[in-house]
């Protein structure tokens, strides 16, 4: 076999014990192979495959899945990439991280609590998601360093100009006034963290991450097999304990990504009247189907129906403008 790349990966298993694995990429006349290596519990060599085949795009895919897995189960590659510790973070990406572990290792509930109120009053009154407006790590570093003018606000990862001109004013009457022990520029940070503990916490991140995204995959698998196998809204969200929105959301991501959500499209509105139906479609013929709400009120009095009532409209709004996108598509192909 022709070896293109092998790297050793360690594994703490106690005090004094490392558990020692490899992983490999080789080809042999025109086929290529992923190959796991890594000690049974007996001790003996145990070895899995993870991929065999021809296409390199597929060894790349089957490869940074089957790291992201023993990444997630402790593994940590002597030989290390962009995807294992800090090293391969940029500068100001480096600040940023640092920033945010020491807006967590040193918290200002109250503040932070203040300014989650304030984004959402905001989001609502903008009709908006709440994280546009900030995310929950801008609001931890806002609540610890306490910006008191533009100009330092504007040091606050994720504030540039366009969001401090928006915000600025409301955030800075909640941090303006408030007395603080730290100073800007931040770099002194850089300085006062220590970079071993730090290390650790972007190791930790990492593997959230990696779990999160494996979490993901695994919902995403189960989904699809439930909605091939006719299952309805209710099935999917007490399957995947999401809340009913995001997991309406999703289901429009995958049918952007190519995937059939047909089944599940025809089954939930056949609970629907033609009446409203035929209303809706032709709603969304003469004013798009980009926004909803213009459909909605050609349809009902919004103000009349109640939240359940309206949740529900929305909800096959959503699965029928699924079908209407695919139809367009169709057509125009």
């Amino acid at each position: 076999m022709n070896v293109v790349f092998l790297n050793t990966l360690e594994k703490q298993a106690g005090e004094e014990r490392v558990i020692s694995a490899q992983v490999s990429i080789g080809e042999v006349q025109g086929v290529w192979q992923v190959v796991w290596r890594e000690p049974s519990e007996q001790g003996k060599p145990a070895q899995e495959n993870w991929y065999t085949g021809v296409s390199w795009d597929e060894l790349l895919t089957a490869f940074r899945q089957g790291l992201k897995e023993k990444l997630y189960q402790g593994f940590r590659p002597l030989i290390k990439g962009d995807y294992e510790g800090v090293q391969g973070l940029s500068g100001k990406t480096k600040l940023t991280q640092m920033l945010n572990y020491f807006s967590e290792m040193n918290p200002n509930e109250e503040m932070y609590e203040n300014l989650r109120k304030w984004r959402k009053e905001q989001a609502s009154r903008e009709g908006k998601a709440p994280f546009i407006l900030a995310t929950n790590r801008m609001l931890r570093i806002l609540s610890v360093f306490l910006p008191h003018s533009t100009e330092e606000l504007l040091q606050i990862p994720g504030f540039g100009e366009q969001k401090t001109n928006m915000y600025g004013k409301e955030i800075l009457k909640l941090t303006g006034e408030m007395p603080r022990e730290t100073s800007f520029p931040l770099e002194w940070v850089v300085q006062a963290i220590d970079h071993n503990k730090f290390e650790a916490w972007v190791h930790a991140q990492k593997e959230e991450k990696i779990r999160m995204e494996l979490d993901k995959e695994t919902n995403k698998r189960n989904l699809l097999e439930l909605v091939a196998g006719g299952a309805s809204l209710d099935r999917l969200q007490a399957a995947l304990s999401m809340q009913r929105r995001d997991l309406l959301l999703w289901i429009e991501d995958l049918e952007r990504e190519g995937y059939d959500m047909e089944p599940l499209v025809k089954a939930e509105l056949a609970a629907v009247s033609e009446e409203h139906l035929l209303k809706a479609w032709t709603a969304f013929e003469t004013e798009g189907d980009r926004y909803l709400k213009p459909i909605l009120q050609l349809i009902f009095n919004a103000d009349e129906l109640k939240d359940k009532e309206l949740d529900y409209a929305y909800e096959w709004l959503r699965l029928l403008r699924l079908k209407f996108r695919k139809e367009k598509e169709s057509i125009a192909s």
